[in-house]
């Protein structure tokens, strides 16, 4: 009676009684929906080869300054060894969209061992120097030359290490690095009255040593030697992204990637073994995200990339929202656009000026939209006035990997410098084709291709105003067969 007459009393006041519903026989979730099952029968390598994939994406900067190392050390180059070429590079400096015209300098370091002493030069009436010092995520910590930290007067450059306490000696100017491993990568750049010859000889005037031990600088001139440093889109890339997490710090903001590289094997202080399960989930991943930032570099969602409107150059320079190259907010780290902007180059300034001295175009399809193919021959059209108080240049890589073709001319690519032994058009223009054949009589105007996939790209070295307020426009490049 007792029970019944509080029942009572509930339900006339309208309140929900415990057990008044129909039984229930599961709780509210807890558990997939009924009929659910796992996409793939062994979750254990699903989630080895998703960190591998996403690990790819978040190493893209990393894994670019370290193959500087490693190309390095495959010549047997050590620390503060510099590598100056005295001639521009040809296909064998397998480098990410690299540049055929001026010559490269370029060396590494470890300040685990102290702090390293780089001496620019003064810039001359023959050469100068441009070109960035980066740290391990290819983070600039100083540009070089002109416009650079020693503003084209020379100096004296000491790389500290992170933590590094100690006062600095009088006449150097330190620049502290987040890493103990540091790269260099500048370009001689001649004047105009200047040769390669007189570029190269500059380049050997630069010094590399540490404080505590100044010893002579070794130079090492790779002209006729294979330096590679592209990625490798496998299990080796978790090779080189042990030998990175091995030695450096790690930044707090990066601090759930190192625990999800635990689980693939990749600990600092412990060796990396991985089993043949994981090495294929790694491999898998690599290729996975080589594919993915194919796709998007040859469909990017971003219009502002598009140089000219109806046109199908794009912008090859293109930056974080606060035109720098770090892709790091206040509240995240933006890893598609970085993995985009280092999976095509290396090595960008710290800044990019609102006209910088150098702009790239990539030609991303032809002028019907239709991206370029292997085996067929392209024209392009420079108009006869360029823009420009310095040069232009037209290089074609492969499409594939970013790097130079090889073929029996060794010839890259094609510039303002080489017009005099081009043929020209009628209105002053200039018509260059590239394939896998010369067109008769043309070819002084003709950059090989060997049956890859191309992918032009003019460069506008000291781009005027009509440049970049884009009244001026160049045409697209057109198939020929």
């Amino acid at each position: 009676m007792k029970t019944a007459t509080i029942l009572a009393a509930a339900l006339a006041c309208g309140l929900a009684v415990v057990g008044s519903a129909s039984p229930q026989t599961e709780p509210r979730g807890g558990q997939p929906a009924p009929g659910s099952k796992p996409s793939v029968a062994d979750l254990d390598y699903q989630v080895k080869y998703q960190r591998a994939f996403e690990a790819v994406l978040w190493s893209m900067p990393a894994i670019g300054s370290y193959g500087f190392i490693r190309g390095t050390q495959e010549l047997g180059a050590g620390d503060n060894t510099i590598l100056a070429w005295s001639t521009p590079a040809r296909p064998n400096v397998e480098l990410l969209t690299a540049n055929n015209v001026t010559p490269y300098i370029l060396a590494s370091t470890d300040l685990r061992k102290g702090p390293v002493v780089v001496e620019i030069p003064a810039a001359t009436d023959k050469a100068s120097l441009y070109g960035q010092i980066v740290d391990h995520w290819q983070i600039t910590i100083a540009d070089i030359g002109p416009s650079g930290i020693d503003e084209g007067n020379g100096g004296k450059i000491l790389l500290t290490p992170p933590g590094y306490q100690h006062p600095v000696p009088a006449g150097y100017i330190e620049v502290k690095s987040a890493s103990y491993r540091v790269v260099f990568a500048f370009r001689s750049i001649k004047s105009a009255t200047a040769t390669t010859e007189d570029a190269y000889a500059y380049s050997k005037t630069l010094k590399m040593y540490y404080l505590n031990d100044p010893k002579p600088t070794r130079f090492v001139d790779p002209s006729e030697m294979r330096y590679s440093t592209l990625p490798f889109y496998d299990e080796r890339w978790f090779d080189d992204l042990y030998a990175i997490v091995s030695v450096e710090n790690v930044d707090p903001r990066d601090k759930v990637m190192m625990g999800m590289l635990a689980s693939l094997g990749i600990e600092k202080g412990k060796p990396f073994n991985p089993d043949a399960k994981t090495k294929q989930a790694m491999r898998q991943g690599a290729i996975d995200a080589y594919y993915y930032l194919m796709q998007r570099f040859l469909n990017p969602t971003d219009p502002t990339r598009v140089w000219w409107k109806g046109k199908h150059w794009n912008d090859g320079l293109f930056a974080d929202p606060n035109r720098e190259f770090v892709y790091v907010t206040a509240d995240s780290i933006d890893l598609d656009n970085r993995a985009d902007r280092y999976f095509v180059g290396v090595n960008y300034p710290k800044k990019l000026g609102a006209k910088p001295a150098t702009q790239y175009l990539f030609a991303l399809a032809d002028n019907n939209g239709k991206v370029l193919q292997a085996g067929k021959t392209y024209k392009f059209t420079m108009p006869a006035k360029v823009p420009v108080t310095q040069f232009w240049s037209l290089i074609v890589y492969d499409l594939e990997t970013f790097a130079f073709i090889y073929n029996p001319l060794e010839r890259a690519g094609l510039d303002s410098f080489d017009l005099p032994n081009m043929k020209r058009n009628s209105d002053g223009s200039t018509t260059l084709y590239f394939g896998p054949k010369a067109p008769e009589g043309l070819e002084s105007n003709w950059i090989p291709t060997s049956g890859k996939a191309p992918l032009p790209t003019v460069r506008i070295y000291g781009g005027t105003e009509e440049f970049w307020n884009r009244s001026w426009e160049m045409p697209d490049v057109e198939l020929v067969n």
